[in-house]
């Protein structure tokens, strides 16, 4: 008897599923996942507004126990060969860390085993105990190890770990089992780091490691730079540790807990080394989080730290990929065990994927030189040189360009959300006072009504600004909306709402940089936190994202120039193709800011030493320019180009000729997929529209234009042509039916052809309601619904002859 052909839903349910339970994992609920999906799909920005892409999904996920995956199993229909899901099979089980992955039609199965390096039909899956023991095998994990690794998650705040995040914990315990004595995970920040070093010290602890073997809880230290990184995540993610945990402090150094906070300052002020009250063999594990911050440089005070409780396992947590400022990290550390970057955080829709607008004022193009004889704001004359974007605020103060910046910054704000969170990094703490002054001044219509609109937040404002720190996180409080500063919320900062990140200083290294943007990679949707933008108005981010090792595409790069009052004069865009607190205050506080420059409430006072740097306080700056960028076709660097460019080539890319363009958009089925496509990829037709000044141009024509540089066609002069085109069509229908199609040619003409892709909702409003409701209007006069479905498809079709 021939077999009997099945849907993929079928071939599941009657012969997969079963198959997988008489291996042997239908023993327990979860040891079978069937449709897990592990992506939420990146978030795609197109005419300013967002959606999600496709989501990430296994069939199959077959679980040796609850947290422990062990194979992906790709299913196909029946009539489908099974070989045809071998790459899905592989690509889902590399992305999740696993080492085995099948690909079945339910007649076949197809077994792919990464740590052999085979791929071989097998008569059956193999067993929860079989695939186990292989990967044992290969780990060589003593047996008696393997019980730490396998120790369930602690759901209890519901907070289940992420795909990526599993990975994480898995790798670096079963490195601290196989006697790995320094590890190292890099994770992009908003990924959260905090969850799998409390997955990481529960699973340990609970299971009862230690790194003598003895049968006791082990002692963890959780070792950071500043207050917030420690208390937070005390207070909240480690809450289960119950009272287990304990905070050092300079007079509290208490023995007897297992799940130790601590910060540097604290552990070694000088003249009181709390850390050696506790034996050097104390710990059985430090976490460093942030360790990219100097902890494990050879010259760092924080150092000695480390290398007293060498004893014990360490796991270093960073947001920042090997760069040569952080090398001495990797050196101390080795090679990360696992990294999530940026571009995957984004990628998968787990990290908001953001906008650059490059703004250029004339002072940053051009340079700045003073006039013959020209003193400054305290009577010195300035050196006679040309000064570049890097010397502002560094060598030579000009008020006009700060005021310029404010001045843009403000109108963009009120061009789009005047309550968006805004984070202004500035060159250091008296910059950021002047900026917050320029835009109090300029925002004073909403800082009467909230005195605290713009504020700044550095070293000097103490309590004050932890306060407004604090206002700004709470995502139910409308301000502070604008926080100016300068080194202080480079890292360590939580805010999910923050919508603009905006560079009014230059970013030389990578690694601030990269924690810079973590600032505004936090979703929050439902707050209506999609993406984010970077305002770069000293070509930061331009020169960073060219950087071929940089792992985050851009959604879209704006580059704007401005005049001296803030105001655009040019604008270019560029879409990337779619395929990623309490704080210490003294250690942060700006060392190149002289404090007598600065009063308590962070204004400028005139010095009673010779002032660091001249400051300009006349003069014209403008914004000049704003270009937009791209990835070129290899994804290696930006380059200058108009979006209405981008369209074009990317048009061209998918459809190589006129004809094949229009073969696929003149009938609706394929249309849909055109406009998935073109969507999938950033381009929106009310931007194309807005570049070209022809509103009334027909999307297609539109299209053709950018690609094969066709005649722009309105969409009346298409609707004519069609109803001479179309007379045989007419004719086979009545009056009546006549009408309504020609109606239907009037109301493409005002709201183009997306209006056909919902045609029952069309017919229920005016004019077409006064015929009847859509059954009707197709049964009175077009024979049936298939009838005036067709009806419609022609006219959609002579449209575009």
């Amino acid at each position: 008897m021939p077999f009997r052909h099945l849907n993929e839903a079928d071939t599941c349910r009657e012969l997969i599923t079963p198959a997988i339970k008489e291996a042997g994992w239908g023993s327990e609920p979860y040891l079978i996942a069937e449709q897990r999906t592990f992506t939420d799909g990146r978030i795609i920005v197109a005419g300013g507004k967002s959606r999600r892409g496709k989501k990430k999904r296994t069939d199959y996920l077959l679980c040796y126990r609850r947290d422990f995956p062990l194979a992906v199993v790709e299913a196909k229909e029946t009539s489908v060969p099974a070989h045809t899901g071998v790459q899905q099979a592989r690509d889902y089980a590399d992305l999740l860390g696993l080492k085995f992955a099948y690909a079945t039609n339910g007649r076949s199965i197809i077994e792919i085993d990464f740590l052999a390096g085979t791929e071989r039909e097998v008569p059956r899956f193999a067993t929860p105990n079989e695939l186990f023991a292989r990967l044992q095998s290969a780990s060589g994990l003593p047996a008696e190890q393997t019980d730490h690794l396998l120790e369930p998650f602690n759901l209890a705040s519901d907070k289940v770990p992420r795909y990526y995040q599993r990975i994480a914990i898995h790798r670096v315990v079963e490195a601290i089992l196989r006697g790995q004595r320094r590890v190292l995970a890099t994770m992009a920040t908003g990924t959260g780091k905090t969850c799998v070093a409390f997955q990481i010290c529960w699973t340990l602890w609970n299971s009862r490691w230690n790194r003598t073997g003895e049968h006791r809880r082990p002692k963890i230290l959780f070792l950071a730079d500043r207050n917030i990184l420690v208390d937070d995540p005390m207070a909240k993610m480690f809450a289960p540790f119950g009272d287990a945990r304990h905070k050092i402090s300079s007079d509290d150094a208490i023995q007897s807990r297992d799940m130790y906070f601590g910060i540097y300052q604290a552990l070694s002020t000088s003249g009181n080394e709390v850390f050696r009250q506790y034996r050097p063999d104390f710990f059985d594990l430090i976490i460093i989080d942030e360790c990219h911050r100097g902890s494990s440089r050879d010259e760092s005070a924080w150092r000695a730290v480390l290398d007293y409780f060498e004893a014990a396992v360490q796991f270093g947590m960073t947001a920042t990929p090997l760069r040569e400022e952080s090398r001495d990290s990797y050196g101390y550390f080795g090679n990360p065990v696992y990294t999530y970057s940026l571009r995957r955080g984004i990628e998968d829709g787990f990290l908001a994927p953001y906008r650059v607008h490059r703004v250029i004022t004339t002072v940053d193009a051009a340079g700045w030189r003073p006039s013959k004889d020209e003193l400054d704001r305290y009577g010195r004359e300035v050196p006679d040189e040309e000064y570049q974007t890097k010397d502002f605020e560094r060598v030579v103060a000009l008020r006009a360009r700060t005021r310029a910046i404010a001045r843009h910054l403000t109108d963009f704000l009120k061009s789009t959300d005047r309550f968006a969170k805004t984070i202004v990094f500035c060159v250091d703490q008296e910059h950021a006072a002047e900026m917050r002054q320029e835009l109090v001044n300029l925002n004073s219509d909403l800082v009467s009504q909230y005195p605290d609109y713009v504020c700044r937040v550095t070293g000097d404002e103490a309590e004050i600004g932890l306060t407004h720190l604090g206002h700004f996180q709470d995502v139910d409080r409308p301000s502070p909306v604008i926080l100016t500063t300068s080194q202080l919320l480079t890292t360590g900062v939580d805010a999910e709402m923050v919508k603009h990140v905006v560079l009014a200083r230059v970013v030389g290294s990578r690694a601030e940089f990269k924690q810079i943007i973590g600032r505004g990679t936090r979703l929050k949707v439902d707050y209506g936190k999609e993406y984010f933008s970077i305002i770069d108005f000293t070509g930061t981010a331009t020169q960073h994202f060219a950087d071929p090792d940089f792992d985050g595409e851009p959604a879209r790069i704006e580059e704007v120039t401005i005049d001296e009052q803030g105001e655009v004069v040019s604008t270019v865009v560029t879409s990337p193709p779619v395929s990623e607190s309490d704080i210490e205050l003294d250690s942060a506080v700006d060392a190149s800011v002289p404090q007598s420059v600065l009063g308590a409430s962070g204004m400028v006072h005139e010095p009673a030493a010779e002032p660091r740097k001249y400051y300009v306080d006349g003069g014209d700056v403008e914004v000049i320019g704003h270009l937009v960028y791209e990835l070129d076709t290899d994804g290696k660097k930006l380059q200058v180009v108009r979006y209405t460019d981008y369209s074009g080539r990317t048009v061209r890319a998918l459809y190589p000729t006129r004809e094949t363009l229009r073969a696929a958009w003149a009938h609706p089925d394929t249309r849909a997929e055109v406009l998935s496509e073109l969507n999938e990829r950033g381009i929106s037709f009310e931007e194309l529209a807005a570049s070209s000044s022809r509103p009334d141009a027909d999307p297609f024509d539109l299209l053709c234009h950018l690609a094969w540089n066709a005649p722009l066609r309105t969409r009346r002069e298409r609707a004519e042509a069609a109803r001479r085109h179309t007379q045989d069509l007419f004719a086979q229908y009545g009056d009546t039916a006549r009408e309504i199609l020609s109606l239907l040619l009037d109301r493409y003409i005002e709201r183009g052809i997306q209006q056909f892709q919902a045609l029952s909702e069309l017919m229920k409003v005016k004019p077409f309601d006064t015929y009847g409701t859509p059954s009707e209007i197709a049964s009175r006069h077009f024979g049936g619904i298939q009838g005036l479905k067709d009806a419609v498809s022609q006219l959609q079709t002579a449209l575009y002859q």
